[in-house]
C-alpha cells in the first residue's frame, strides 16, 4: 500500500510544474513524500526463523541530455565520503558517478529530478537474502560486440560481449554484530546468458561471465538511505561501457539514472 502511494506521488514529482490537480491551498506533494513511506509494515514481529533478508526499490528515470549539466547539483549535494571504491581512477575514467544520501535529503532530489525534466522509466523491487546476488538489467545488447572501458591500470582495454544482458549486480551481507545495517556491493556486469537449474552447470555457466570490476563499488547502507548513480557525461557512441550503460542516443537524445533506495533490513 505504501510503495503503491509513493509511486503516485513520485509520478507527480516529476510532472510538468502544475503537477497533479491539487488545491491551489494544500502543502506541494513532493513535502509530503519521504522515502520511508516505502518501508511496509510489519505483520507481527519478527522471529528468528525468518530469512536475513534486504529489501531494495530501484527507480530509473530517463533525462534529455541537454539537461545533465544540471545532475551537477546531485553530486555536490549527496555524500562520496561512505563510497568504497575498487579504483576511483578507473570508476570515474569510465564516466560513472554517484551519490549517497539519506531520507533528509530526499525533497532537494526529487525536486532535481523535476528540474531536469526527468521521465521515470521503470521501477523495481528487490529482496536480497544475505550474501546472495541479484542482477539489474540496464540494457540489452542484441549480438556480440566489442565494448571498452578504463581498466585499473588506468589504460583503455576490450572486452567482446553479448548478446545478452548489460547489468548492475547488487549484493547485501549482514555486518557482523550490527542490526539494521548491510554492506551493499555495486559492480557492472555482463552475466552468462544461459542459466541452469543444475548447480555444477551453473557454476560452469557463471565462469563466462564477465565482471568489471574496477568500477565496483560498495557502501554501509540502512532503511531510508538511498544511492544515486549516472554519468559524468553523455555519450552516444555506444561503444563504451559507460555509454552503454547510461545513454540513449535514440529517438531522443537521453541519459539514464538509478536511485536505489534501502526499504528494509531483516537482519
Amino acid at each position: 500500500m505504501f510503495r503503491s502511494f509513493y509511486i503516485v506521488a513520485l509520478s507527480c514529482i516529476l510532472t510538468l510544474p502544475a503537477g497533479c490537480n491539487q488545491p491551489a491551498e494544500t502543502v506541494p506533494i513532493w513535502e509530503k513524500v519521504k522515502i520511508r513511506d516505502l518501508a511496509p509494515k510489519h505483520f507481527g514481529k519478527t522471529d528468528n526463523r525468518e530469512l536475513k533478508t534486504a529489501n531494495f526499490d530501484v527507480f530509473i528515470f530517463e533525462i534529455p541530455a541537454e539537461n545533465i549539466d544540471l545532475l551537477d547539483d546531485a553530486w555536490q549535494t549527496l555524500y562520496t565520503r561512505p563510497l568504497r571504491y575498487n579504483d576511483y581512477k578507473a570508476f570515474a575514467a569510465n564516466s560513472f558517478s554517484a551519490g549517497f544520501g539519506q531520507s533528509t535529503m530526499w525533497d532537494n532530489i526529487a525536486l532535481l529530478l523535476r528540474n531536469a525534466d526527468a521521465r521515470e522509466v521503470d521501477s523495481i523491487s528487490l529482496l536480497l537474502t544475505d550474501g546472495r546476488t541479484d542482477d539489474l538489467a540496464i540494457t540489452f545488447l542484441d549480438r556480440e560486440q566489442t565494448i571498452f572501458y578504463v581498466s585499473n591500470t588506468g589504460l583503455m582495454e576490450a572486452a567482446t560481449i553479448g548478446p545478452g544482458r548489460l547489468a548492475l549486480r547488487i549484493k547485501a551481507e549482514k555486518i557482523p554484530g550490527s542490526r539494521g545495517i548491510s554492506t551493499v556491493t555495486f559492480i557492472p556486469v555482463f552475466p552468462s546468458p544461459a542459466k541452469s537449474p543444475i548447480p555444477q552447470i551453473a557454476a560452469y555457466e557463471k565462469s563466462g561471465e564477465f565482471l568489471f570490476k574496477p568500477v565496483g563499488f560498495r557502501l554501509k547502507m540502512s532503511p531510508d538511505d538511498f544511492i544515486f548513480l549516472g554519468p559524468k557525461k553523455y555519450s552516444s557512441d555506444q561503444m563504451t561501457l559507460g555509454s552503454l550503460f547510461f545513454s540513449r542516443p535514440q529517438p531522443e537524445p537521453t541519459i539514464r539514472t538509478l536511485l536505489i533506495i534501502c526499504s528494509r533490513i531483516n537482519y
